[in-house]
């Protein structure tokens, strides 16, 4: 199918304004159009199962990010921690006995690569080597040394979950030590307090400060504070929740990016979509509630048949899948008078791309409906099937948002 014959402008009315039954169920074309969510979150999980017992075998394996298209044939290989993080949630949210398994198995290894850091601090790094270690290592080694905050905050954030649902205490011992190295390395009470992004591969501190981090914090703290009933962890979020605050622009209805590397110039462009939904999932504060509707409308997207949201406001002519689930996810939790319908529309067309995207399976999710959309920061996204993007799909399936623990 062709890519939808209307302009951005009537597109962004269509996703803005629909009401229940006023618009098409389906997204994209083919196979999937009739296919149930219920159907169709269950193939993601065969997905996900594919991965991760691909590389099991031996204590310690990790599943690849990404297969297929662009980035298999450029040997991308590497599991993100981030991915892995999602892929505990979404097997925490379904909770079958099977479910727990991989995710049990995944926070082990979470904790083992902590626990064998060389720094020893609870840090966990940007990504390592997917499949199982080399022989003789009982965990696979760093791919990439960077440790960011919004990654360590969503592996805690998983560890938390893995804990809830298993009541292992190693996982919830791992998910403070992960926090603590947030709170020791990265808190900033100057300029626009808050927290910063991380630490490079060579040591060098990331003085920026993203709203995105900070949302992730504000969520994995308070879920931790009640984990381990400390209200310290309430206040620390409380800290995260204000750098939101002071990155709210009320005239346009959204969040900045973040700030400069002085850590108060306010940094305009470009502004993704991530810190429009996960401020709402982490923290449900109403009053930042329009953030889901600046990103329904200034990301629109549509390709390939597909309706969605893009990365960010640099480059809106692709729809990243990832995304879009996070937007379904956050109307969700919203439940405004027209959520419902948004969120049906936008699931409606995940459903599709599970079949008929290009590199689709009919079971995980490609990551973009097509090659090459621009981040705005550098980097490109492909239409790979990812563990994150099909995670975050079975999640979305569910109605979850994964900073509850359930």
């Amino acid at each position: 199918m062709p890519p939808l014959a209307i302009g951005r402008r009537a597109f962004t009315a269509l996703l803005m304004g629909c009401a229940l039954g006023a618009c098409s169920s389906s997204g994209g074309s083919g196979t999937a159009s009739g296919r149930s969510t219920r159907d169709a979150v269950g193939r993601a999980y065969t997905f996900l199962d594919r991965r991760v017992d691909e590389a099991a075998g031996s204590p310690g394996g990790l599943p690849r990010s990404y297969t297929g298209g662009y980035l298999a044939r450029h040997h991308s290989t590497v599991a993100f921690t981030y991915d892995v993080a999602l892929v505990i949630i979404a097997y925490c949210r379904r909770g079958k006995d099977a479910d727990l398994e991989r995710a049990a198995a995944l926070s082990r290894t979470l904790v083992a690569l902590q626990e064998q850091d060389a720094e020893d601090d609870g840090r966990l790094r940007q990504s390592y080597e997917s499949g199982r270690p080399a022989s003789g290592a009982k965990v696979p080694k760093a791919a990439a040394d960077d440790v960011f905050t919004g990654t360590l905050s969503w592996a805690g954030l998983a560890l938390l979950h893995a804990h809830k649902a298993t009541g292992t205490a190693a996982f919830r011992s791992g998910a403070l030590r992960a926090a603590l190295w947030i709170q020791d390395n990265v808190h900033r009470s100057t300029g626009t307090a808050g927290y910063a992004g991380g630490i490079t591969s060579a040591g060098k501190k990331v003085t920026w400060r993203s709203s995105e981090h900070n949302a992730d914090v504000a969520g994995f703290f308070r879920a931790l504070g009640d984990a381990v009933d400390d209200d310290a962890w309430g206040g620390r979020a409380d800290t995260a929740a204000a750098f939101l605050d002071a990155m709210w622009d009320p005239g346009q209805g959204a969040f900045w990016t973040g700030t400069g590397t002085d850590g108060s110039t306010v940094n305009r462009s470009p502004v993704p979509e991530d810190p429009q939904t996960w401020s709402y999932l982490a923290t449900r504060d109403d009053r930042h509630a329009k953030s889901l509707d600046w990103a329904s409308k200034q990301l629109a997207a549509e390709d390939n048949g597909f309706v969605g949201v893009s990365f960010s406001d640099a480059d809106t002519s692709k729809v990243w899948f990832e995304g879009t689930s996070h937007l379904v996810c956050a109307l969700r939790a919203r439940n405004g008078s027209r959520d419902a319908a948004r969120a049906d529309r936008l699931l409606a067309s995940l459903r599709s791309a599970q079949s008929d995207a290009p590199g689709a399976d009919g079971y995980g999710l490609v990551a973009t409906s097509s090659d090459g959309l621009e981040t705005g920061d550098g980097d490109r996204l492909y239409a790979s099937l990812h563990t994150g993007t099909t995670a975050w799909f079975a999640l979305a399936g569910q109605r979850a948002n994964p900073f509850v623990l359930d």
